[in-house]
């Protein structure tokens, strides 16, 4: 590869004065609440979905720029609205996708917000607003690195680029794997740049190189054929409460690590990370001790872990003298990497069979599953990724791994095997994606833009 170390400095400039204008697009998309699930207007996609077009189409570099959908597979529904704009590459220059989605969490209580969740907002270095951070600020970065590179390299510019923004990743990329079935021509790249992700911390980025898989499901328990009066049967009657109560308990040890056989443990090694920057970056409070065994990464990065996030149960208000014959919750197992995802819900289902109280019985349906990924760092890609992010935020990167899931990374290693995948991102700990007062630390942004750019110019320095 070829490199104009001062092309190369130009585009560094272009992307760095391009900063003003790409947070004030930013903003523009953060007002606009597209929010996937059903109960929400989905107008809102829609705005949002043609809000990217365009600024995908303001670039100037691309041959098609559409609003399109797929159908969701096993229906005869059609996703949200993704967004898709191409180039073909030129003189044997690579081809690289890159990803972001700009469909956003619910906002959930909004009396928890310091600011309105869909008005950008901006305190003490940092961006305040539903998707501030998750995703649309990857949007942007790649928006504004395309605009710099654009404006650097004029006609030089012989990468093939594909952008892929997706509408429904918070509402689990129904559509997802057919999208990418339905326009693999256009799509199939050398280099794929996931923009979904986080950094060690604000000042220095991160290369996620693996990721914990993800198996959902609901889970209904019951144990009489109708609700009987506490008092007159409570003491020989079991409630699904009770059993439930019972019976989720035994999903853990005594020191809160899983207690599931059959899920599996990564070994590797993991970066210095302390107890008091858990703390700081959770929000742990005082006197609350973390849970597991060994290094505290190694418990997020490579173990799995089970995590109540719903359940139906009778709430305060409502409260009666009451045994429940039935009661359902979600269940949300994180896979170390590398294990299958649903090998690891049998392991999880299995044991619940086995340890269901007092005959209770078990019912499980909403079954998903995403696999873990693991990044192959020594393909050339990674070397590029790395050298960017040394540039632009002036210190080296470090390999990260995520205790989170993005489960459809497995649909696009399975259309597209011979790609290189990146998984990269603008967040910081502190961002507090799908929390109240999401938002992006200015300065991260910034060099995430920056970084992104000159790994851009680096590609187009590039033959395959």
């Amino acid at each position: 590869m070829t490199l104009d170390l001062s092309r190369q400095d130009a585009v560094q400039k272009a992307a760095d004065a391009g900063i003003p204008s790409a947070l004030a697009d930013l903003g523009s998309l953060v007002r606009i609440p597209s929010i996937a699930w059903p109960a929400f207007d989905q107008s809102a996609l829609v705005k949002s979905a043609d809000a990217v077009a365009a600024l995908l189409e303001g670039t100037g570099v691309f041959d098609s720029v559409e609003v399109k959908r797929a159908a969701i597979p096993g229906t005869d529904e059609f996703g949200q609205p993704a967004v898709l704009a191409t180039r073909a590459a030129r003189n044997g220059r690579p081809t690289v996708l890159l990803y972001a989605h700009h469909d956003v969490q619910p906002p959930g209580d909004e009396a928890l917000w310091d600011s309105p969740p869909f008005e950008p907002t901006v305190r003490d270095g940092r961006l305040y607003g539903r998707g501030a951070a998750d995703d649309k600020a990857g949007i942007m970065a790649h928006v504004g690195a395309i605009r710099a590179v654009a404006e650097v390299l004029g006609d030089d510019l012989d990468l093939g680029i594909a952008v892929f923004i997706e509408g429904e990743e918070e509402y689990g990329s129904r559509s997802f794997a057919q999208f990418l079935a339905d326009n693999a021509d256009v799509l199939r790249a050398d280099v794929i740049v996931v923009a979904d992700s986080g950094n060690w911390d604000e000042r220095t980025p991160g290369l996620t190189v693996s990721l914990r898989g993800n198996a959902r499901f609901t889970l209904t328990v019951r144990t009489l054929e109708h609700a009987s009066h506490s008092g007159m049967m409570g003491g020989a009657v079991p409630d699904a409460m009770l059993a439930t109560v019972k019976l989720l308990a035994t999903l853990w040890d005594d020191d809160g690590a899983v207690a599931v056989e059959g899920l599996a443990v990564r070994d590797a090694e993991t970066p210095a990370y302390d107890e008091a920057t858990l703390r700081a970056e959770s929000g742990l409070l005082e006197g609350v001790s973390p849970i597991g065994r060994d290094s505290i990464l190694s418990r997020i990065w490579n173990k799995p872990s089970v995590t109540i996030t719903g359940w139906d149960a009778t709430p305060v208000e409502a409260a009666s003298n009451t045994l429940a014959p039935q009661t359902s919750v979600v269940i949300s197992a994180r896979v170390a990497p590398g294990q299958d995802a649903e090998e690891a819900f049998a392991a999880v289902e299995k044991h619940l069979r086995a340890h269901a109280p007092f005959g209770a019985q078990l019912e499980f349906t909403d079954v998903d599953c995403g696999d873990s990924f693991l990044v192959d760092t020594s393909g050339w890609a990674v070397g590029e990724a790395r050298a960017a992010f040394a540039d632009g935020y002036g210190v080296d990167s470090v390999d990260v791994g995520i205790g989170g899931s993005i489960p459809f990374i497995s649909d696009l290693v399975r259309e597209f095997p011979s790609a290189q995948i990146l998984v990269t991102g603008v967040e910081d700990p502190h961002a507090r994606a799908h929390s109240p007062n999401e938002s992006l630390h200015l300065d991260t942004f910034r060099n995430a833009l920056v970084s992104e750019a000159l790994l851009l110019t680096r590609l187009n320095g590039r033959t395959v």
